[in-house]
């Protein structure tokens, strides 16, 4: 069987019949691709979902869900607030979603921006962390209790030699406005309160590591994904427990590909 469109030989330079399968095989060839295509999902938020959970297992979702992620670490608050925004339809938060949600404010504050976050939004857990205290590997200290962390993150011990270690000034290292691990510390060890005013503020959860490892008398709160990931001259210390759900959070149920990546990686 022949079709009525005319082909060019490339060889005889003139116009043949296009045999029915040729046809029938593009269509499939086509058809074939446009349903092996991936979706595409952006996200943002915390580094700590993107380097623990999201990146790790990129390639494995793309295979089971046939969804692409791509994902913008800029910390649990401006991921709330892009979301918010309506700038993504994820966001990947380090904490519970009321706490993600104080994140965003603060991180909206911080920006100079007035946003109204949704009452509807929807948190799915998609893993745990835990939040561990840095030291300069130089450092004799090994261990500290609650009270001395609040103490010293508090100001009101100013020397490692008051919780038996050199005499040297203790340098508080923290997270910007919006990210989890010191909001995190501040909750669980600090009872709330307020950093002691002179801290130091990095500008990404990774970056309180790489403070620590140039500060001798430093230390800070940081995500024990990072730390795995390279310590740099830091060292972990012995510290009371701080764990955090890692999670996403959604305007209403997720729908769509952000729905397939939720159902995935929900911890059942």
């Amino acid at each position: 069987m022949t079709l009525p469109f005319p082909m060019i030989d490339p060889h005889k330079g003139y116009t043949m019949k296009a045999p029915a399968f040729v046809l029938l095989s593009l269509m499939i060839a086509s058809l074939a691709g446009g349903a092996g295509a991936a979706e595409v999902l952006e996200i943002s938020g915390g580094t700590t979902p993107q380097k623990d959970v999201l990146e790790p297992r990129a390639a494995e979702i793309l295979k089971a869900t046939g969804v692409e992620i791509k994902v913008n670490g800029v910390g649990t608050g401006n991921g709330m607030v892009a979301l918010a925004e309506g700038k993504v339809s994820v966001a990947a938060v380090g904490d519970t979603l009321a706490d993600s949600i104080e994140a965003g404010k603060k991180a909206a504050k911080a920006a100079s921006k007035d946003i109204k976050i949704p009452d509807n939004l929807v948190f799915t857990q998609i893993g745990t962390d835990e939040l561990v205290v840095v030291v300069h590997k130089s450092n004799g200290v090994t261990a500290l209790s609650k009270a001395q962390l609040k103490d010293m993150a508090t100001g009101k011990i100013t020397n490692w030699k008051e919780v038996g270690g050199a005499d040297l000034p203790i340098k508080v290292v923290v997270t910007k406005a919006g990210m989890i691990p010191s909001l995190v510390f501040q909750k669980t060890i600090m009872d709330g309160a307020e950093y002691v005013k002179g801290a130091l503020e990095a500008q990404s959860p990774r970056e309180v590591i790489t403070w620590v490892s140039r500060t001798p008398g430093g230390f800070g709160p940081a995500a024990d994904v990072h730390v795995k990931a390279g310590a740099g001259d830091s060292k972990t210390i012995g510290a009371p427990a701080m764990s955090r759900p890692l999670g996403l959070v959604t305007i209403g149920a997720p729908t769509g590909a952000a729905k397939k990546l939720a159902d995935y990686l929900k911890v059942k």
